[in-house]
């Protein structure tokens, strides 16, 4: 894989080095190669192997495997953060494991067990800790792979598996700080009914890029899809799920097959609870994303994000951002969560002891 437009380093070879040695301010969403990555391997049907610690670098498959030729593979994100008394914590990694189960089982693959999931991704953060950046200077996003990575010319599910992690430091993933412009896609769809818009499959993704880019060109942050069953209800963005508040009733699209269920977009629904919204979950058309008075995105990469205005066809809407908006009353509260500002009291994060393993 090679690195992104990226604040690239150099490292030194001192043990106990604290930080490597990248300009952490200059962080945005691209890879900044780091250290090391986990590897584990499976046949159909058996269990992984334990895997192991590598040095990052490129790795071999077979030009036959099914992730090649058919898109056989599923892909998470997940975040360490490091807080003010030098803790190094983990969002959540149990629901990106279950998420990965359910994707697996979709795509007739072997999937890891939560509990190696989570010791492996455990095992790669603390294998580069160096690169987990300082307090409020960004994150180190997690890249957790499933991929059939055994030989099989014809359609069918992969004879073996590679369970993969790697990881990068990383910043904001919109640069933009007022909120996020969006255009609403009426003519492509990113999922339909009886698809794998449900589970993160590495072929959901490339299939929206041309409608983002076409976008971007005309000046917009990212894309708002419809479904495509009727083309009137919203559904998510290329890679977030979105929410809509109008009064005192935070609404977001059903993870009902077409849209994934994101871990962020389930942690900000039982917040938004906490302080006294209403949270439904249910079909939103575009008409009441039209009339709403806030709207803001959710993801790993996205965190919170409020929009500013959404464009469908000729007509352009203004939304409610700022200090003012739910979706910064929100960021702030999960936020202060996962850099250990506020107690956990939910039990979401998983510290990583730097005497394991």
């Amino acid at each position: 894989m090679a690195p992104s437009s990226s604040p690239l380093r150099t490292t030194t070879s001192e043990a106990d080095e604290k930080y490597a040695n990248v300009k952490w301010e200059e962080l945005g969403f691209a890879l900044t190669p780091i250290d090391y990555m986990y590897v584990a391997k499976c046949k159909q049907g058996e269990s992984f192997s334990q895997g192991k610690i590598v040095p990052y670098g490129d790795i071999s498959i077979s030009p036959c495997s099914p992730i090649l030729n058919y898109g056989q593979g599923l892909f998470e994100g997940l975040k360490a953060y490091r807080t003010e008394d030098d803790r190094i914590r983990i969002f959540r990694p149990d629901q990106n494991a279950l998420r990965m189960q359910t994707g697996a089982e979709r795509l007739c693959m072997t999937p890891p067990s939560l509990e190696h999931f989570v010791e492996a991704v455990k095992q790669t953060v603390l294998a580069n800790k160096k690169w987990v950046p300082p307090p409020g200077k960004g994150t180190l996003y997690i890249r957790p792979l499933l991929l059939g990575s055994g030989v099989t010319l014809g359609v069918a599910p992969a004879p073996e598996y590679t369970f993969l992690i790697y990881a990068s430091p990383v910043g904001d993933y919109h640069k933009v700080s007022s909120g996020l412009n969006l255009k609403v896609d009426h003519k492509s769809h990113r999922a339909h009914s009886g698809g794998t818009g449900g589970v993160k499959s590495c072929t959901n993704y490339s299939p929206v890029v041309k409608s983002l880019l076409e976008a971007k060109s005309a000046g917009f942050s990212d894309v708002l899809f419809l479904d495509a069953a009727t083309g009137r209800n919203i559904e998510e963005l290329t890679a977030c799920n979105i929410f809509i508040l109008k009064g005192n009733i935070v609404s977001t699209p059903p993870t009902s097959g077409t849209i994934l269920p994101g871990v962020t977009r389930k942690s900000i629904s039982e917040l938004a609870r906490d302080i006294g919204y209403q949270v439904e979950e249910r079909d939103v058309s575009v008409d009441e994303l039209l009339e709403a008075e806030e709207v803001f995105c959710t993801g790993t990469a996205v965190v919170v994000k409020a929009v500013e205005t959404v464009t469908f066809h000729d007509k352009k809407v203004k939304y409610r951002t700022g200090e003012a908006a739910l979706s910064t009353k929100l960021h702030s509260m999960l936020t202060n969560i996962q850099m250990g500002v506020v107690e956990d009291k939910k039990g979401w994060m998983v510290e990583i002891d730097s005497c394991q393993g």
